[in-house]
């Protein structure tokens, strides 16, 4: 009995019809599409996007070499390297992050002592050209100087968190 409806399953195409009967079901309700660059979707609180490097009220950068990122860095993705200053500081001269390596797990962030390094909550970046991928020192900075006052933002709504 059982032989005989699967034979009658195969020649009337039931899997499709059952296909058919699914898509229909669908078809006559609300889409659910969004017009992305326009409408943005709901992000979680805990969302990593984009490193940036901040810099103290005084303009000095936080950063001071101590290689902790670099090191706790699953995938290998940021390089440091650093000299003494005159004043007998260390400050980095080279800071790079290679985005395609980066997995975004925050490990970085977590382990820097002086909070220097953080992963904002901005998704919305892109590379056209080869080498865009690697995040420098100058940009970082950049990036860390034009969304200050939301990366700050963001940190004190993270301390409630925790």
């Amino acid at each position: 009995m059982k032989r005989l409806i699967n034979y009658i399953k195969t020649f009337s195409l039931w899997d499709l019809l059952v296909g058919l009967q699914l898509t229909g079901r669908y078809f006559f309700r609300n889409k659910v599409t969004i017009q992305y660059p326009e409408e943005k979707t709901p992000t979680s609180p805990r969302f990593r996007g984009i490193h940036a490097l901040r810099r103290y009220p005084n303009g000095e950068e936080r950063c001071i070499a101590c290689k902790l990122c670099e090191a706790v860095c699953p995938a290998l993705a940021i390089t440091i390297e650093a000299e003494p200053r005159i004043d007998g500081s260390r400050r980095t001269t080279l800071y790079e992050v290679d985005l395609f390596k980066c997995v975004y797990c925050g490990f970085c962030e977590e382990s820097c002592p002086v909070d220097s390094i953080v992963l904002t909550s901005f998704a919305d970046y892109h590379v056209e050209n080869r080498g865009e991928n690697i995040l420098t020192k100058e940009k970082l900075l950049a990036i860390g100087d034009k969304y200050e006052p939301l990366i700050a933002a963001d940190r004190t709504e993270d301390a409630r968190y925790r």
